[in-house]
This record gives C-alpha cells, sequence and structure tokens, in this order.
C-alpha cells in the first residue's frame, strides 16, 4: 500500500476513533492515549497528524463539516420544491447523523471547543439554504397531502416566512433526536410533514423569529 495512502487512512482512523470517544466520554474526558489505542495506531501516529486533542477537535469538526456540506449540495441540486427538497434533505440529514459517528459528535461539539456547527450557526445556515431553494423555486404543495389542495399555498407569497418555519422543525428535531433518536426516523420525518398543510395555514410571520433573533439561552 503506498505510504500516501496509509497516511489519509490512518488520519481518517483516528478522527474516527476521536469521533467515538467524544460521543462516549465528552471531549474533556477523551484521551489522546485511548484514541490512539482505539484506532490501533502507536501514539507517534497520532501525534504526527495532529499536534494536540484541540487539533484533533478540530479536525472531527471539519470532517462533519465536509459531510453536511455534501448533504447541502444534494439539496441544492434537487429539482423538487422547497417543502419537498427539505423533508428529503431532513431524512438524509438524520439517516446520516445516526449512522456516521463523526457527523453526529461534530454536531455534539461546544461551540467555544471548534465553532461552527453550534445550533445557532445551523439555524443560520439552513434559513439561507433554504429561503435561497423558496426564492429561487418556490415552496410547492405542502408535503403528504395527496391532492386534496388546489390553488397556491399560503405560503407560496412570503418565501421568508416558510424557510423559517421550515429551519425550526428541522433544528427542533436535531435537538430532539439528541435525547431520543426516535425523532430521527424517517417515518418520524414524513409524519411530521404531513402536518405542514394545517400549521402553514395558521402561522404568521410575527409567530417564528428569524434565526439572527433567536435568545443564545
Amino acid at each position: 500500500m503506498p505510504t500516501q495512502h496509509r497516511a489519509i487512512q490512518s488520519r481518517q482512523a483516528l478522527i474516527r476513533s476521536a469521533a467515538e470517544t467524544f460521543l462516549e466520554k465528552g471531549v474533556p474526558a477523551a484521551g489522546m492515549v485511548e484514541i490512539s489505542r482505539r484506532a490501533r495506531l502507536s501514539k507517534g501516529a497520532l501525534y504526527f497528524h495532529f499536534t494536540s486533542k484541540d487539533d484533533l477537535t478540530l479536525a472531527v469538526r471539519d470532517a462533519a463539516l465536509a459531510t453536511l456540506n455534501e448533504i447541502e449540495e444534494g439539496f441544492q441540486r434537487s429539482p423538487e420544491p422547497l417543502t419537498v427538497a427539505v423533508r428529503d434533505f431532513t431524512v438524509e440529514l438524520f439517516d446520516r447523523v445516526q449512522s456516521d459517528a463523526v457527523l453526529r459528535a461534530g454536531l455534539r461539539l461546544r461551540p467555544e471547543t471548534a465553532p461552527g456547527l453550534d445550533i445557532h450557526a445551523l439555524e443560520q445556515r439552513w434559513y439561507a439554504l433554504f429561503l435561497d431553494k423558496a426564492v429561487t423555486c418556490g415552496t410547492g404543495d405542502p408535503v403528504g397531502v395527496g391532492g386534496g389542495l388546489t390553488g397556491p399555498h399560503p405560503s407560496d407569497a412570503e418565501p421568508r416566512r416558510t424557510a423559517q418555519l421550515l429551519t425550526s422543525i428541522v433544528v427542533g428535531l436535531l435537538h430532539l433526536g439528541g435525547g431520543d433518536q426516535t425523532w430521527w426516523d424517517a417515518e418520524a420525518v414524513t409524519g411530521l410533514w404531513g402536518l405542514l398543510p394545517t400549521v402553514c395555514g395558521r402561522v404568521t410571520t410575527a409567530d417564528i423569529p428569524a434565526p439572527a433573533q433567536v435568545p443564545a439561552g
């Protein structure tokens, strides 16, 4: 096996090992020796790739961000209108969160340790993502409604309101799933989307704070 390929594999193994250890023990209690042993690599190999635990933590963050970018790019390429595309994005996101320890650990990192994936950063990120698609592609009919509705959806005229509502749903499910992963099941997501016809018809713009207005507490 070429040396460069081995080095890439070793680095990936260490990032995965760190993520698994962070999930089990938390970042403060995770030791570098334990991480290297879990990866079946020497301490010297660990320090060849990462100079400190802070450096390794940022690598977990960066790997999680790369996966998140990949999922978001799939959303941007989707030909579906906003509500359908966000439903599909949410199903894919939570499937990857459950199966990918690095993504799951990255989403749990504290902002002061590794900024970029905290809940408020995600709110801003996804609101901008959803708003862009709402403006360029339209919101579409509510998901899970067969053909029962006719005419434009009430939120078609207000992309900002729709993007705010959908951002709140995705961020809320992410938070709830941290305590009970059944919230991340595809059935739970699609079931919730089936409620959107009723919810969207009642919610006004003033009811949903824009991400920048959400208090930090």
